[in-house]
């Protein structure tokens, strides 16, 4: 929870309540912000949201992270799949289309997600490449 200070002309004029004592005793602080809106028409269906490390005594501190927070779903994993999958160059982002194999997947982020989710063989192949670029271990089948 956030709250002004009062008369601050240089730095960040947020705190959080509660004192000194919690920002000692936090081994780590997130600041979390909505970017925009997700939505389908009209209807709002989610949040992009950032994630800033402000401080970590296990990790490294400072480093930030951009992800989708869908309602009734969650963090959403077909998001970070279309995230992760341009920032390792496996699929081409053209605009607002994104590509697949040369195959486009959809015009627009929402509906390359539903593409995703329509075909989960697709998602499961290019989840298996980015592990694979990232150094991660490969998912197995039915885990």
């Amino acid at each position: 929870q956030l709250r002004q200070k009062i008369g601050v002309m240089f730095g960040n004029p947020e705190t959080t309540s509660g004192g000194m004592a919690l920002k000692f005793y936090a081994s780590v602080r997130l600041d979390m912000r909505r970017i925009e809106s997700i939505k389908q028409g009209d209807q709002v269906v989610g949040n992009r949201t950032r994630a800033t490390v402000k401080k970590n005594k296990v990790a490294a501190p400072f480093r930030t992270a951009e992800f989708d927070i869908m309602y009734n779903e969650g963090i959403s994993t077909v998001g970070d799949l279309l995230d992760l999958g341009v920032t390792y160059d496996i699929l081409v982002k053209r605009g607002a289309y994104y590509r697949y194999n040369d195959e486009p997947i959809g015009q627009g982020r929402e509906s390359s997600k539903e593409y995703l989710r329509q075909n989960p063989a697709v998602a499961a192949e290019i989840d298996a490449l980015i592990r694979e670029k990232a150094g991660l271990p490969v998912r197995q089948a039915g885990a």
